[in-house]
């Protein structure tokens, strides 16, 4: 009983680091077009995303149900799988932090979850049209309808504003992102933090310290929120980069209707129990009220690399963590092998991101090596 209660204590430290990881590599999906248009300063930006983080997590527990009963048979779940599942995840997230890419941190500890369980107890446990609904569909759907709906809501931004003199436009509008920004920062600890909240549920039931079906008890509600906000404060400087300023040219009334959009698809995912990704939401947007304003260019480049690493995710996770849980199934010896791997592969990743650094001193700066990257841009 004592090394199932250590085990049980390394995978909810791990699901905590995951969350720090979520925090810091989605920070900009609240507050990168508000960074880029200076609305408001990153330092700001960041402590304000991260009060609202927290606050978020205490608004719903749906998400973190559909994660805890929903994707895979909790019953044939066991703690080792989880491990391995969100070694897979914080891998990925740091990968595509490294690079700047606004990848999916959903979509990373789903698959890693799902390579793991799948590793572990077969394909019978992976409730797959569960998967298909609740994950796949949302993730092929939301970025499309936030792209949609961002669009013409920068254009009638720009429209109803056409009068009216653009000192002044940017002037209200700026002013207006306090909330909007806010706001997403509000919806991103709904949606996300719940996630993690779900598989610490998912290891607390698989060693029968819940009973089936169990929500989420408040203690896991506030370090999951915790963690995740703390993340946020950290600030993931690099994909901040690419969002507010890699992807296209955002000017206030833009960021405005970016943020008011992706905040109306998240909270209303996060009510219907749809874990979808806020990066995709967020990046759909953004691409929207690029598209929306007229002679903005889209950096068609960046966006083509951003789909691949949003159709990299899944499968690259579920890898990572199917070998994670591999080995880790071997006995004590092969998580602490996982374990050993997975922290040295983090270190070996900061090591690398300090030989070009991004800081709240920098985030708005385009280096040449990313505008050669960018491609050709589109009107």
């Amino acid at each position: 009983m004592q090394s199932i209660s250590f085990l049980l204590l390394a995978v909810v430290l791990t699901a905590l680091a995951f969350d720090f990881t979520n925090g810091f590599h989605d920070t900009a999906n609240s507050m990168a077009t508000s960074i880029a248009t200076g609305a408001l300063s990153p330092r700001t930006a960041v402590a304000v995303a991260g009060v609202l983080n927290l606050a978020g997590a205490f608004l719903s527990t749906e998400v973190a149900t559909t994660i805890s009963n929903g994707l895979v048979n909790d019953s044939k779940v066991s703690l080792v799988m989880i491990f391995a599942g969100l070694v897979g995840a914080i891998l990925w997230n740091l990968t595509t932090w490294l690079f700047g890419l606004p990848s999916s941190s959903s979509h990373a500890l789903f698959g890693g979850l799902i390579g793991a369980v799948w590793v572990g107890a077969g394909g019978s446990a992976i409730h797959f049209s569960q998967v298909v609904e609740k994950v796949v569909i949302p993730a092929i759907a939301s970025p499309i309808l936030a792209c949609a709906v961002a669009l013409a809501a920068t254009y009638l931004a720009y429209k109803i504003t056409q009068r009216t003199a653009e000192r002044g436009v940017d002037k209200g509008f700026r002013a207006g992102q306090v909330g909007s920004a806010s706001l997403v920062a509000l919806a991103h600890g709904t949606n996300d933090a719940q996630k993690t909240m779900g598989v610490i549920t998912l290891a607390l039931i698989s060693t029968g310290f819940l009973p089936h079906g169990s929500q989420p008890p408040w203690w896991v509600v506030l370090t999951a929120g915790l963690a995740i906000s703390l993340g946020t404060y950290v600030g993931g400087w690099r994909i901040i980069r690419t969002m507010g300023r890699g992807l296209t040219d955002i000017h206030a009334p833009q960021g405005f209707s970016a943020e008011t959009t992706a905040t109306a698809v998240i909270l209303s995912s996060s009510h219907l129990g749809f874990a979808l990704s806020t990066t995709q939401v967020c990046t759909g947007a953004i691409m929207g009220s690029g598209l929306g304003r007229r002679l903005a260019k889209v950096r068609w480049g960046v966006a083509g690399r951003i789909a691949v690493s949003w159709v990299l995710t899944l499968p690259a996770a579920a890898a990572v963590g199917g070998v994670s849980a591999w080995v880790a199934g071997r006995g004590d010896l092969g998580v602490i092998l996982v374990a050993a791997v997975a922290v040295a592969a983090a270190a070996g990743f900061y090591v690398l991101s300090r030989r070009r650094p991004v800081s709240p001193d920098n985030v708005n700066e385009l280096p040449a090596r990313e505008r050669e990257y960018a491609g050709p841009s589109a009107v």
